[in-house]
């Protein structure tokens, strides 16, 4: 491509698709935060409600983990200088993958830099040309990303449609390896994956399960160990992948699987040989963030009750929630102007949410995602869906029936 093709390809999109929203002063993102990923943060110098943040626990602020990444700094520097594969293991990597596997129920585990690359590896490395990979059409970008790499063949089923995928895997050939990959809390809709019905279907057609818990851990099952040990069927899905800049309050990733399956991603996962491994640091607040959650099940206890709180509310007001089932709070607009007007003018009343708009979803599914934090409390849970109802009578919202 051309120095001339190239700017013409950026500029058709930047006057397509950015001008016309920051024309309007309704960009939405790369919003400068300067404080602490807490319940409240600053933004231009002004005290704004945090309701648009993955941190689920309310961990990142928390005075233990913190220090723990400060002794791990002072011990092991500020990075390893190399990927797991050559130079970059350390002790504490090693300790992290045992603690992750005992933790949800598998026998490895394997880390990642980051949680998109943990779905990039195993994804793009487990199934061939003649392989089949099938997706819920509503599978995170990771999952989708790391499913074009491995050349096999990629089939999406309708969200969280049992009989859909049953319908398409029938059609597969008999003999040929098939592997299932879902979200197991849906990031932008909330609800959870129908793990049962599915596991059903795998088991009826001897397919393999990866189930991405990044939105789960710390969210579901016993003691926050995800959708498998929610639904009692740890044995029954092949590799759990999870990440730790949500519940953990870090950054990187894991896949856990039985023994074989890890040794075989440590030497052909390319995301994880070709890529610096995890910082000291984040190794660190990762093990200490899951000691807190494994002993402290009040945060997740506190996460819920935050959660069945604010739905209450929110659907007394007369907002459209969708069909979640977790933490993540869908607010539909459907309408993808409105919804950029409501963020921007929730933010210009001190609420912090974030727009989904095509083409992330279909126009007629755009929304707000409001999240809740075990760290929130009634009242800022209270003023933040007063200034919600506000601004969505002031603009009129169709599916706000309030």
């Amino acid at each position: 491509m051309s120095k001339g093709k190239l700017s013409e390809r950026t500029s058709k999109f930047l006057q397509s698709e950015l001008e016309p929203i920051k024309s309007n002063n309704l960009y939405a993102y790369f919003r400068p935060i300067q404080s602490k990923q807490d319940t409240e943060v600053l933004i231009d110098g002004k005290r704004v409600l945090m309701f648009g943040s993955n941190s689920y626990l309310g961990l990142t602020t928390d005075t233990r983990i913190i220090e723990a990444a400060q002794d791990a700094l002072e011990k092991y520097g500020t990075g390893c200088a190399g990927s797991r594969f050559l130079n970059g293991t350390l002790d504490i990597h090693v300790e992290l993958e045992a603690r992750l596997a005992n933790y949800v129920g598998k026998e490895a585990a394997i880390l990642f830099s980051t949680g998109f690359q943990s779905n990039l590896g195993p994804l793009s490395c487990l199934t061939g040309r003649n392989d089949y990979i099938l997706l819920d059409d509503r599978d995170h970008a990771s999952i989708i990303d790391g499913s074009r790499l491995s050349f096999s063949k990629v089939i999406k089923y309708a969200h969280n449609d049992m009989d859909d995928l049953r319908s398409k895997i029938a059609r597969l050939p008999e003999d040929s390896f098939k592997l299932i990959a879902t979200d197991g809390i849906f990031s932008m809709e909330g609800d959870i994956v129908k793990l049962p019905e599915l596991v059903a279907v795998a088991d009826e057609f001897d397919a393999a399960i990866l189930c991405d818990d990044a939105h789960s851990l710390g969210v579901i099952g016993d003691r926050g160990a995800g959708t498998a040990s929610h639904f009692g069927l740890t044995d029954k899905v092949d590799l759990i992948m999870g990440t730790f800049s949500k519940s953990l309050a870090s950054l990187g990733g894991f896949v856990a699987a039985d023994t074989d399956t890890i040794e075989y991603l440590k030497h052909r996962a390319r995301s994880l040989m070709f890529s610096a491994s995890m910082t000291p640091a984040s190794v660190a607040s990762t093990l200490k963030a899951l000691e807190i959650i494994e002993t402290e099940p009040e945060h997740i206890e506190r996460l819920w009750a935050n959660t069945e709180y604010a739905k209450r509310l929110l659907l007394e007001e007369g907002f459209d929630l969708g069909q979640t089932e977790s933490p993540i709070l869908p607010i539909f607009i459907r309408n993808n102007d409105k919804t950029y007007y409501v963020t921007k003018l929730l933010q210009d009343n001190g609420v912090f949410v974030n727009p989904v708009v095509a083409p992330a979803v279909p126009a007629e599914e755009s929304l707000i995602r409001f999240s809740l934090m075990a760290t929130h409390t009634f009242d800022q849970i209270d003023e933040a869906v007063d200034k919600m109802s506000k601004v969505f009578k002031t603009l009129e919202v169709e599916s706000f029936i309030s």
